[in-house]
């Protein structure tokens, strides 16, 4: 009786052990044609940095005539090789370069500038701090601070020479021209930067690797596009000091 009731089992698992052999062998041939497969081509796509332009900053300024699709307010920043129209931000800047001593505005941030399309817009922030001795300020500044967004800011360094320190960010937009046409006249009228003062205008591409047979394949970088160069009007405060 035992034995009648072991023989079923016995087959049973012997029908089991060899459908499991089956699926072992038929996992491992695809997975080995795969294997062979991708050996012969595979692809990588990454996400990366891509710098579009580097330069360096010679002064703020204003177009001599209107541009065309940029506001009557644009502001220019003139870089040794492009030009970097503010449609955004700034009269902003500049009510805050006139305004306040420019001896006591530092830059807090690198001038690093995003182009999310890599067509020749950017976009970013322009950070700025602003400090001098506490028993210099007057009623007045705090005003300007509170109308203006500034937000205190002093730093440990600060308190300990009786100092006090306000903070503003800018948002900005704009688009990137060819160097003004009065380039070599601005540089006269401007003295040597003590440091660099580095402009940069980035993207984040994608990147297409493809292997086969030992050869790959990158994809290539979008120039920007130029408008026509133009003169500008420089405004009469000299660079600003770069943070450390």
């Amino acid at each position: 009786m035992n034995k009648a009731l072991k023989l079923p089992n016995k087959g049973l698992k012997l029908a089991v052990g060899g459908a499991s052999l089956m699926s072992l062998l038929l996992a491992s041939g695809c997975a080995t044609t795969e294997l062979l497969n991708s050996g012969s081509s595979s692809s990588h796509t990454t996400t990366s940095e891509q710098v579009l332009v580097e330069d360096q900053l010679v002064a703020f300024g204003r177009p001599a005539t209107p541009l065309a699709n940029m506001p009557s307010s644009s502001v220019v920043i003139v870089g040794e090789k492009y030009s970097y129209v503010l449609s955004q931000g700034g009269p902003e800047m500049v009510n805050l370069l006139t305004n306040l001593t420019p001896k006591n505005i530092r830059v807090d941030n690198d001038m690093r500038f995003y182009s999310p399309n890599n067509d020749g817009h950017f976009q970013g922030q322009m950070k700025l701090s602003y400090a001098k001795l506490k028993d210099e300020f007057q009623r007045s500044d705090y005003n300007f601070f509170l109308q203006n967004g500034g937000k205190e800011c002093s730093s440990s360094s600060d308190e300990r020479m009786n100092a006090q320190r306000f903070c503003f960010t800018v948002p900005i937009k704009g688009g990137v021209y060819p160097a003004v046409s009065n380039l070599s006249l601005i540089q006269s009228k401007y003295s040597a930067l003590t440091k660099p003062y580095p402009v940069t205008i980035y993207t984040n591409g994608k990147t297409t690797t493809t292997t086969s047979n030992g050869a790959s394949a990158a994809g290539k970088l979008v120039l920007l596009p130029f408008a026509l160069a133009f003169d500008v009007v420089t405004f009469p405060f000299q660079l600003l000091d770069a943070a450390n």
